[in-house]
């Protein structure tokens, strides 16, 4: 359905009213604690370490406040020991004694060994927090800057303070009703790194369905109840350009684990608790969840809450007691969700714990309702914002395929739906040949060569039938197997070589032990890498050619008990090692309550598509906007491949990438700063594969300037043409500062850190243009809905825009529609019931929902407004790439550049659907969200 109008799920400042404060209570850390505080600090790390040891690690001391002091705000992720930037905020004067047993339980941690005892009670007693007083102090919830580019700037402190006051107005309504049935939420303590304040619906909600397997029935009986909640976060954020802060409220669903805990690895699991008593002795019982989080601990063999081993700060603080015992919470954590000694709670589910029987998500419709339900509480400081409006120009962009022609349903003759079938396959047919044809443009000649590394003979086979039918290779097949496939078109030779997998995909490390994070982890990496490769250079002596790329069947990630046992990084960098892209896939897989669907024909021609993408084969879409985009156009996008050292490897990893789409080019083009020309996709690809960072790039100001001279130098070699630059602002800002939302000036450029000069963009060429793309990570953008009626929302792709030119008239927003194979109702509700079209009460708890994010773009160095949103509907349409079954999340050029993080990382991305937000992947939280 076509909408003119999208309403986002946020919220401004009303105009009528010119004040909004609050009176709290904050504490803060003296000065005169720094010194003493990093001297300890530094006495507990090695000779070689305490040199670089700069800011105060109060991180863990914020993680404990958050466990057993719920009710407590903490609001910078880093102490600043400034009488003007209060560290903690309460409604009252929270008693000292139970913080001042905090405070010294963390000092002890920075310095646990026995000869820092002398040290750490000398610092005790200059850091005293019962030496302080709770200050009263009127908060300006509303106070802020405008940035040299016009944006607002809100105080600092309010990007935790305002969504906390905020919050608790919305836990104190009445609860969310629908259809007759009550949801009530309450307030949960989060971390001071977070983007904002939750609540969550409790008690939690419940949705039965039947157990078919015969072993889960000896378990679970017949019926298996599966529990979940609502949770609205609240978040300020900004806009581009705009002089107005908004109020975010995001709505989604949070899973809870069904019997035991699976725990993959060290990774650490979230329990959400309720007390009726205060965690530690003299303290206040909460009003607000705590969360705990717990993990297996090596050393003892035991699963533990974080921070209380024998000398923990859980423990030191008497808050061990009052805790579940985390073992026993781990094995039945649902006997929590209805109340057992005291404490409510449960833990959090994620995607790597297997299958869940309630799907995530909320679709638009009750997505509206419990947003104004929450914004009803806002008022009347903030109303909603105005709805954004759909822009004139054409959407859609042209078509390199033909479409298919839509099978008659309702009241069609048997001849009418075989005749549009028998239409559809010759359109299948025509497409897959012209698809052939781009892929022999992007091979250049060379003959399409793979190797098939598979697990079962049935998965084989519908590799060779996607195959098949993707290049239209039916009638040209030469070879049938069983070890080779291969087929002779006019345009292009393809090749698959077949061979079982075997014990590449076994597990890493040994049956007994698998490896421990670190060096022992890389010896079993190293391993499978070298056999791997020699097994693959070897085939190609023996089949005499060059192959270019692997597919392998291959496991999730899921079914490897341990991360460090996954042996796809190892088969990926072996792959690399013979000179060849990889791609892979898992078998197939009914899960429960599937009625045994069978999707693996769609994921394995997902793969060959993917896997013809990686050798450089493109389908890009041509924009319907005429003069308005010049002929000889080149895409450049950016992207900051970035692996921690904290990661699965201990190895660090910081590699620039850029990448171009040039006309007249066959294929995708590829550059880091070590390459002195561009090369082909697959060949950046392979070369990103096992990097680690250089010593020379291991801080922040390295790596920043790192990128300005990559980018400059890029940007230099393009000035005599037209260009269009792509940058991903939640990827690139925290190297490139220029890319925040207060950094951003229209018409000017910063490389470097934000003490940089500004230059204007024109001095790197007059037909350099810049575009910044910003997606919902940590709720940077919206939900949104399209108004339907009094209280129904629906989904509607397109190009949009602010009314009123706010964003300066340069900020435009991108929606997809929802895929094909989503067939949701946008009415279907999750959390009561609603009466359907048949005048019955439905509820679809069981069902993943689908709600296609806003992606912004802002468009900078355009000389109006009318230019800026023809360049806006460009990238629009590059969402749409047809060798894609559904849009891109990103425009076609940065999601190439994204895929690059496949080949530099141990492991993709956590998958999608997980139920606990993502932390930074920067080494520290940014203060300020853009």
């Amino acid at each position: 359905m076509v909408f003119n109008e999208l309403q986002p799920a946020a919220f401004i400042p009303n105009p009528d009213n010119e004040t909004f404060a609050v009176d709290l209570h904050t504490l803060t850390f003296p000065a005169h604690w720094r010194e003493p505080v990093l001297d300890l600090y530094r006495s507990g790390r090695s000779e070689a370490a305490r040199p670089w040891i700069k800011e105060v690690p109060i991180r863990s001391l914020n993680s404990l406040i958050r466990t057993v002091t719920p009710d407590l705000v903490t609001v910078d992720a880093n102490a600043s020991f400034d009488a003007s930037q209060p560290w903690l905020y309460s409604r009252t004067d929270y008693p000292m004694r139970p913080l001042t047993r905090l405070v010294r339980a963390w000092l002890r941690g920075l310095a646990p060994s026995p000869e820092a005892w002398q040290q750490f009670r000398d610092t005790a007693r200059t850091v005293d927090p019962e030496q302080l007083d709770w200050k009263p102090d009127t908060v300006d919830l509303l106070e802020h800057g405008l940035s040299p580019g016009g944006t607002c700037d809100p105080a600092p402190r309010l990007y935790r303070v305002l969504p906390e006051i905020l919050a608790d107005r919305i836990a104190a309504q009445p609860p969310y009703e629908f259809c007759g049935e009550h949801v009530r939420f309450h307030r949960v303590a989060v971390d001071a790194r977070a983007n904002g304040a939750e609540l969550m619906s409790w008690p939690p909600l419940r949705h039965r369905t039947k157990v078919k397997d015969k072993d889960a029935q000896k378990r679970y009986g017949t019926h298996r109840d599966w529990r979940y909640s609502a949770v609205i976060n609240v978040s300020l954020r900004t806009v581009p350009f705009s002089p107005v802060p908004r109020i975010y409220i995001s709505t989604r669903i949070r899973r809870w684990v069904s019997g035991e805990v699976f725990m993959p690895g060290t990774r650490r699991v979230s329990a959400y608790l309720l007390t009726q008593q205060p965690f530690v002795e003299g303290g206040r019982q909460p009003g607000r969840f705590a969360v705990a989080r717990f993990a297996w601990n090596r050393r003892t063999r035991q699963i533990e809450w974080a921070q209380s081993g024998p000398e923990g700060m859980l423990v030191r603080v008497g808050a061990i007691d009052n805790l579940p015992a985390a073992g026993v919470f781990a094995k039945e954590p649902d006997t929590w969700l209805d109340g057992r000694d005291g404490v409510e709670g449960g833990a959090s589910y994620h995607t790597m714990m297997g299958w869940h029987g309630v799907g995530a998500g909320l679709m638009p419709a009750e997505r509206r309702r419990l947003t104004e339900w929450a914004g009803a509480a806002l008022a009347p400081e903030f109303v909603p914002a105005p709805p954004l409006v759909r822009s004139k120009i054409n959407q859609n962009p042209a078509k390199l395929l033909t479409p298919k022609v839509p099978v008659p349903k309702k009241d069609a003759t048997d001849e009418d739906v075989a005749a549009a079938v028998a239409t559809n396959q010759l359109i299948d047919l025509d497409n897959a040949i012209r698809r052939r044809e781009f892929a022999a443009l992007a091979l250049d000649g060379r003959p399409l060569t793979a190797v098939l590394l598979y697990q079962s003979t049935r998965m084989r086979d519908q590799l060779i039938n996607a195959a098949e039918a993707s290049l239209g290779l039916a009638d040209h097949r030469d070879t049938s197997g069983p070890q080779l496939w291969s087929w002779s078109t006019p345009d292009l030779q393809v090749r698959i070589h077949a061979r079982e997998l075997g014990a590449f995909g076994a597990p890493l490390g040994t049956s007994d032990e698998p490896p421990k994070k670190g060096d022992e982890h890389i010896t079993a990496i190293g391993q499978r890498r070298a056999a791997v490769a020699a097994r693959l250079r070897d085939l190609a002596a023996d089949l005499g050619e060059t192959t270019a790329i692997t597919f392998v069947e291959l496991d999730g990630r899921d079914k490897f008990k341990h991360r460090t046992t996954d042996p796809k990084f190892a088969i990926r960098l072996g792959c690399a090692d013979a000179g060849m892209v990889s791609q892979f896939f898992t078998p197939a897989d009914q899960k429960p309550g599937d009625d045994d669907d069978d999707d693996s024909p769609f994921r394995v021609a997902a793969a060959w598509a993917d896997g013809l993408r990686q050798l450089g084969m493109r389908l890009v879409p041509p924009h319907t906007l005429g003069d308005n985009i010049p002929d000889n156009l080149n895409q450049l996008a950016f992207w900051l491949v970035k692996r921690q050292v904290t990661g699965e490897t201990e190895r660090a990893q910081f590699t620039p990438v850029a990448v171009l789409i040039r006309p007249g080019r066959k294929g995708i083009l590829g550059r880091t700063p070590t390459m002195t020309e561009w090369v082909p996709y697959p060949q950046l690809l392979i070369a990103l594969t096992g990097q680690v960072r250089p010593d020379k790039l291991s801080t922040k100001d390295q790596q920043t300037k790192a990128v300005a001279a990559f980018v400059q130098n890029i940007l230099y070699a393009m000035r005599s043409t037209p260009t269009l630059v792509v940058t991903h602002a939640h990827n690139t800002r925290s190297r490139w500062p220029w890319l925040t939302n207060t950094g951003l000036i229209p018409d000017r450029i910063q490389l470097g850190g934000s003490d940089g000069p500004t230059q204007r963009i024109k001095l790197f060429g007059h037909n350099l243009r810049l575009a910044r793309i910003a997606t919902n990570d940590r709720d940077e953008t919206p939900q949104w809905w399209a108004p339907k009626g009094n209280e129904s929302g629906g989904i509607s792709k397109g190009l949009w825009k602010q009314p009123n030119g706010d964003g300066g008239g340069r900020v435009f927003y991108s929606t997809s529609d929802k895929p094909g194979t989503h067939t949701l109702s946008v009415e279907a509700t999750k959390l009561t019931h609603r009466i359907n079209a048949k005048g019955e009460p439905e509820i679809r708890p069981g069902k993943n929902a689908f709600n296609p994010e806003l992606l912004e773009m802002t468009m900078l160095g355009f000389p109006d407004d009318s230019e800026a949103e023809y360049w806006a509907m460009f990238l629009h349409q590059q969402r749409f790439a047809e060798d894609y079954r559904d849009a891109l999340a990103l425009p076609l050029i940065q999601h190439v550049a994204e895929l690059t993080s496949q080949y530099g990382l141990p492991h993709d991305d956590e998958p999608d659907g997980a139920d606990e937000p993502a932390e930074s992947d920067d080494d520290q939280a940014e203060h300020r969200p853009a």
